[in-house]
């Protein structure tokens, strides 16, 4: 089954090649820029993080400790938070640079595209707020194409919208057709605190948690 996720990967990551593509007058992401893996809680299927976890097994024994050290201050954070929406930094996030973005989750493959969803809603990556992803295409403060600013740039691609949501990704017809099932789906941190399954023993097996 995992052999038929890797198959689907190769065909959704396909598409959003040539999305970004299609969108690279917007498109500001360059190795280094990590806001997109900062302060959010990284929805992941099992079948995403059996995949995860290939990449992060062959992991050297130093950033496997880096890992364990960020897993633990995240829990730590959960521990003391008070809210109800609480949200951390990826714990495979190291000097900025993701350690397994082979083999990285659906979330973080399509993040940075303007989204729409089934209700037709157009939502922009939250880097565009902060000076990056479509931002020089957008209404100063607001989440609207300026058609004086995309006249400026002086480009034929118009920025679109793709419907490329998680939840769209992860669809179960998705998964009947490639012959696969995406199980459960919880945030990244909770595969690491739970005490339940199969998964998350092997888990602490590869980062012991103090």
């Amino acid at each position: 089954m995992l052999q038929n996720y890797i198959t689907y990967l190769k065909f959704i990551d396909e598409k959003l090649k040539k999305f970004f593509e299609r969108q690279k007058p917007y498109i500001r992401c360059q190795k280094g820029c990590a806001m997109c893996c900062q302060n959010a809680q990284f929805p992941y299927s099992k079948i995403e993080m059996d995949y995860l976890m290939i990449g992060a097994w062959q992991l050297d024994i130093e950033k496997k400790k880096i890992v364990a050290q960020n897993v633990n201050k995240i829990r730590q954070q959960m521990k003391d938070f008070k809210g109800d929406d609480f949200k951390y930094d990826c714990p495979f996030l190291i000097n900025n640079v993701c350690s397994v973005y082979d083999y990285r989750g659906l979330i973080c493959r399509s993040f940075g595209l303007m989204t729409q969803g089934s209700d037709g809603r157009v939502k922009v990556p939250f880097c565009c707020f902060k000076g990056y992803n479509y931002a020089n295409v957008m209404e100063d403060g607001g989440n609207k194409v300026s058609a004086e600013k995309f006249k400026q740039l002086g480009v034929k691609e118009e920025p679109v919208a793709f419907n490329v949501s998680y939840n769209f990704l992860t669809d179960d017809d998705f998964a009947r057709g490639f012959k696969f099932s995406f199980g459960e789906k919880k945030p990244l941190i909770e595969w690491f605190i739970e005490e339940d399954s199969e998964k998350d023993e092997q888990i602490k097996n590869n980062f012991p948690l103090s």
